[in-house]
């Protein structure tokens, strides 16, 4: 059986997750019908794929050492039936149905005792689309390794990987061992040596990135109720390049200019007084190299303030963008991101004790949480059946009320949107306020002349 140690920010997401916070990600893919791709069908290429995926066959498992770790096993109980099943939404509205339900079956932890994963098919009662949600624990992976495990579900990703197994033939994976070497124990000694001085001056950052002045009173800063409440908004793509060649910077510059000016809109709907500051982006960045590990969390973060106290769109997009190259001027190990690298440095015990003051101090660091997933560039089907979206769902950290994820496929920009069910009951309306930002940063970048692609 092979065993692998959870590197060090997995085991921070696992302890840091409670009932009331589950701490998985998700995307919630749609589909076009096609024909003969029946539910028993779909559902059965789920099971069938999502089993052949060695990563979904890994259960977390107590070790001895070192104390206050934790392992990923092979679950030789295995049973892909525990993890996928459909569910029908009511008539009406498909998206509108299916996008209720995916916000009411994010609110359900994980089972600790199983592969920390789930998948639901969704489906109306008369054919026609259906939709895949996929939950997976934030210590099985990142948003990227997310991506890549997820893919597996695909026809064409799927018809690779067999092909694949079967040139090379099915061979033993030897297990690994959670205790080092001898001979590596010299050289592990001289790079812990090493990290302390690394973590000193990460933990000063990020000490420095606390703040006292929290933001004032709105849905934002509402308390956790555990509830679970999803909006999607559609942007276009080709839009989105045009405002980045027209103003510069990056495509993700304007897109978190863009929720900044949602944020202002939404507010002024509300009836809400503007805050005195700009609250607290956090926007998360991979530390993952090319060719390196694929398994375990290689994250950190860049600290961003959305300006939504700039009553001018093209000035919002320009504070972001200088706000943004100054980030990455200054590198990961700075602010608020630097949490994430701060894990990588601390003990297996650290975590299973430090968790719970963690899990409080996230308030104190930033509002919202607005990531980028990206997506294959290539056209994706289930069993025939074309891949029309796909929403990725970002965690919400113990004290945060919403977080806001994007991905590109297709030739849209593919929003979702997580929240507080409670704090935001009116998300829908910030989805929309997405979209009304999007089109009038367009308008004034192309002129009265040319409107947004619908």
């Amino acid at each position: 059986m092979s065993t692998e140690l959870l590197a060090p920010l997995d085991l921070a997401f696992w302890h840091l997750e409670s009932d009331a916070h589950p701490m998985h990600l998700g995307a919630l893919a749609v589909f076009a019908p096609a024909p003969g791709a029946g539910p028993e069908r779909i559902l059965d290429l789920l099971g069938t794929r999502a089993a052949a995926i060695p990563r979904l066959r890994m259960a977390v498992r107590d070790v001895l050492l070192p104390v206050g770790g934790k392992a990923w096993t092979v679950d030789k109980d295995f049973d892909v039936h525990r993890h996928v099943e459909r569910v029908v939404v009511a008539d009406g509205d498909f998206m509108a149905g299916a996008t209720r339900l995916a916000g009411e079956l994010m609110e359900r932890p994980l089972g600790r005792g199983l592969p920390p994963w789930r998948m639901y098919l969704i489906c109306g009662r008369d054919g026609g689309p259906f939709a895949v949600l996929v939950k997976l624990h934030h210590a099985l992976a990142d948003g990227i390794r997310a991506v890549a495990i997820g893919a597996g579900i695909f026809d064409e990703i799927a018809a690779v990987t067999s092909a694949r197994t079967t040139a090379r033939g099915r061979t033993a994976v030897p297990p690994r061992s959670w205790l080092p070497d001898p001979r590596e124990m010299a050289g592990m000694a001289l790079g812990r040596i090493g990290e302390v001085g690394r973590a000193l001056g990460v933990g000063a950052s990020v000490v420095r990135a606390g703040r006292l002045d929290l933001w004032g009173p709105s849905a934002l800063t509402a308390p956790s109720s555990g509830t679970r409440r999803l909006a999607t908004a559609d942007l276009d793509a080709g839009d989105l390049q045009r405002i980045r060649r027209a103003e510069g910077g990056t495509a993700n510059d304007v897109l978190l200019a863009v929720v900044a000016g949602a944020l202002r809109r939404w507010m002024a709907e509300r009836g809400e007084s503007l805050p005195a500051a700009d609250p607290r982006a956090l926007v998360p960045v991979s530390r993952r190299r090319p060719g390196g590990a694929a398994s375990g969390n290689r994250l950190s973060a860049y600290l961003l303030g959305l300006p939504v106290t700039s009553a001018d769109p093209r000035s919002r997009l320009r504070a972001v963008r200088t706000a943004m190259d100054r980030n990455k001027a200054a590198g990961p190990l700075k602010g608020a991101g630097a949490v994430a690298v701060l894990a990588d440095q601390l003990p297996p015990l650290a975590h299973r004790f430090g968790a719970p003051l963690a899990a409080n101090a996230a308030r104190m660091l930033f509002d919202v949480l607005v990531t980028s997933v990206p997506l294959p560039r290539s056209a994706l089907s289930l069993g025939g059946c074309p891949l029309t979206a796909l929403y990725p769902m970002a965690p919400l950290a113990r004290g945060q009320s919403l977080a806001v994820a994007l991905s590109t496929y297709g030739g849209r920009v593919h929003v979702g949107l997580v929240a507080d069910g409670k704090a935001l009951p009116d998300l829908d309306r910030l989805a929309a306020a997405v979209e009304d930002e999007f089109t009038e940063l367009y308008a004034l970048v192309a002129g009265p002349d040319r409107t947004p692609v619908s």
